[in-house]
């Protein structure tokens, strides 16, 4: 067991490098990753129900606690990213199915890698997984609105498959690991280390998949999508952080919002794409999985050096 929690650090860590890897390898084999699209959703649902196994009752206590401060991170993902993406399909010139993609993407909760890099930042934590987690709980909700008011021009949207889907594919897995984790403590608590290896493989398996389904249309226009969504996060992560900072909140608020805004849970905008829309849909989320993944610690670096120099200067200061 201890082995298998090694390897699950190390793959944890390492999880850009195989997000590139195997979608690199889906772009030049992708008859060898195209038999995983019709498992995305249930892959989704594999890493919801992990993302239960892993709340409790604490993580929403910080809803109550602090409620305007968990608003304000739940109101910012839910308006800077759909908006941005509006505006980058809308002035950018990309075909339907990769503007739908695009607001698609932009209009998904945060993601759970959001709450690791937040600490790797040395940013507000439990004020990441409280948004993260309100943010997932309110998505069957918010998520198929906004695509409908944003995307609606371009495509037919059904807002209430989307809702099934995401209830499906999001709220019931995470409510069954709350319960599991309730119910059998002790032993959610032994295996729970081994989980970060089965979210990698279930999103490097989403992502070669749609990879590989899309490979000609990556091939054709994936530089300009790829463009688009590294000015997306960017952007995201940028207006998070000042935001945050407009409304006077500490340093490490600052870092959790930004964050928090920035990265998104891209898995569900394939499995969404995938399941109601085109395959081509699906590969902006597909893209920002892979470019979040390097962004996400690259920012979390310059936030924790940041810091220790702040803390290096106060140090020197009082002596």
């Amino acid at each position: 067991m201890g082995a298998l929690i090694k390897f699950s650090n190390f793959v944890s860590n390492t999880f850009a490098i195989w997000v590139l890897l195997f979608a690199a390898l889906a772009f030049f084999e992708p008859q060898a990753f195209t038999w995983i699209a019709p498992y995305i959703v249930p892959l989704l649902g594999i890493v919801m129900f992990g993302m239960g196994l892993t709340l409790s009752v604490n993580d929403f206590k910080e809803v109550f606690t602090r409620p305007k401060e968990v608003l304000i991170g739940v109101l910012a993902q839910f308006l800077i990213m759909p908006l941005l993406a509006f505006l980058l399909a809308t002035l950018l010139p990309v075909s339907r199915e990769v503007a739908l993609g695009i607001i698609l993407v932009g209009c998904c909760p945060g993601g759970t890698a959001s709450n690791v890099m937040t600490y790797l930042a040395k940013g507000d934590t439990a004020l990441s997984v409280a948004v993260t987690s309100v943010s997932t709980l309110l998505a069957p909700i918010l998520t198929p609105a906004l695509i409908l008011l944003l995307a609606g021009k371009w495509l037919s949207v059904s807002a209430g498959a989307l809702f099934w889907s995401i209830v499906k594919v999001v709220l019931i897995p995470i409510i069954l690991g709350l319960i599991v984790q309730m119910m059998f403590q002790k032993q959610v608590k032994a295996s729970v280390q081994i989980l970060p290896l089965v979210s990698v493989i279930a999103i490097v398996a989403i992502v070669a998949a749609v990879v590989g389904l899309n490979q000609q249309a990556i091939a054709k226009s994936g530089f300009i999508i790829f463009l688009i969504v590294v000015v997306h996060n960017g952007l995201g992560l940028l207006i998070g952080y000042w935001l945050a900072r407009l409304l006077r909140m500490s340093e490490t608020k600052q870092k959790a919002i930004s964050i928090e805004v920035g990265m998104q849970n891209s898995g569900l905008g394939a499995a969404l794409a995938t399941a109601h829309f085109s395959p081509l849909a699906a590969v902006p989320s597909a893209i920002f999985s892979v470019w979040h993944n390097i962004s996400g610690p690259i920012v979390a670096t310059y936030f924790r050096k940041k810091s220790e120099r702040q803390e290096s200067n106060n140090s020197t200061i009082e002596m």
